[in-house]
């Protein structure tokens, strides 16, 4: 179904008060009567599932205060939603519960958007995991808006769109940027679709808030393990970059969780390249100075721990020596008080 209805014009005041009238004085076609009390997170926007893994996400930036609440959802083995413009933001749980029972991305689409008198406002995209996508820009979004909708030969699928641009060609800079780094995991690549956006003029009014969500293909019994990224940034004058840190501080605790597991196995080499790897991408941290300088104690491996103590001292924010000392307590160093002291000396 072509869903590419290009928006060009919109009075924001009256659509807000749901003075949007036609001739007659009646409403007009897809506006709501009465008054909306729905949020004006005009926004740009990308869903896509990752055809070699199946992880689906969404990723999101508006010049609106905490957007990540109302925008993106995403849940694991059903699919991903963006809902945005005068947003409505039922569309991203009631979606999730159509394609939770099976209902493909586009006929979850259609069937929300014939129940909405406000559809003509709306901008909502959605993507399932069966690879299906599908995007709606309502003749009322603000200029400039509008989306593309594409389906790699991978079995890629994503979705991007915009509304209260600074100038056309957003949702294609997204879409562009995202096919790019097809060698990149989804969370780096829908990052990467925001970047672009924003070098295309993105939102006409500024930048304020971003989010991003990634979901693993399948769900599991451990649903807290299902959502691989979920990251906001509230409130911030640069949200995108404050993401893409957020992103790389991310990606540097999984090295770390990586290295206990490695641990737990026995391989302390294969933990030592883990904790070096996070701490290459994350320099200075000292929360993952110490726990690695831990770890290597507890394996007998001290000489290697107290550089990587020293290093964690010279951050005085905490008290990092006295953590040391009460640890054995609850079994995480050996109980050797002589041992402890002089660590705790360095």
């Amino acid at each position: 179904m072509n869903r590419a209805r290009i928006i060009v014009a919109g009075l924001f005041a009256a659509a807000l008060s749901g003075c949007a009238a036609g001739p007659g004085g009646r409403n007009a076609v897809g506006v709501a009567p009465g008054p909306h009390t729905v949020r004006p997170v005009a926004t740009y926007s990308i869903v896509a599932r990752d055809g070699k893994t199946g992880e689906m996400g969404v990723a999101v930036q508006s010049h609106w205060f905490s957007v990540g609440p109302i925008v993106p959802w995403a849940e694991a083995g059903v699919g991903a939603v963006a809902t945005q413009s005068l947003v409505e933001v039922s569309y991203g749980p009631k979606g999730l519960g159509l394609m939770r029972g099976g209902v493909r991305a586009g006929d979850a689409l259609d069937e929300l958007l014939g129940q909405d008198e406000g559809e003509a406002l709306r901008q909502v995209a959605m993507v399932d995991a069966r690879g299906g996508a599908a995007v709606h820009t309502g003749e009322r979004c603000i200029a400039e808006a509008g989306h593309v909708i594409q389906k790699l030969a991978d079995g890629t699928a994503y979705a991007c769109q915009a509304n209260l641009m600074r100038r056309k060609g957003v949702p294609e800079a997204m879409g562009a940027a995202f096919e790019a780094t097809a060698d990149r995991p989804l969370a780096e690549r829908l990052a990467a679709a925001l970047r672009a956006a924003e070098g295309a003029g993105g939102d006409i009014r500024g930048k304020q808030s971003a989010a991003l969500i990634v979901v693993r293909a399948e769900a599991s019994e451990r649903p807290w393990a299902d959502r691989l990224v979920d990251l906001r940034i509230e409130d911030h004058a640069d949200p995108i970059a404050e993401l893409e840190r957020l992103l790389r501080l991310h990606r540097a605790y999984e090295r770390m969780n990586a290295g206990d597991l490695a641990m737990e196995r026995g391989d302390v080499d294969g933990a030592v390249r883990e904790f070096g790897a996070a701490r290459a991408l994350a320099p200075g941290n000292s929360e993952m100075a110490f726990w690695a300088a831990v770890a290597l104690i507890g394996a007998g491996r001290v000489g290697e721990a107290e550089p990587l103590l020293r290093e964690a001292y010279r951050d005085t924010a905490g008290d990092w020596r006295e953590t040391l000392r009460r640890l054995p307590q609850s079994g995480l160093l050996p109980d050797d008080a002589a041992l402890i002291e002089r660590l705790a000396g360095l």
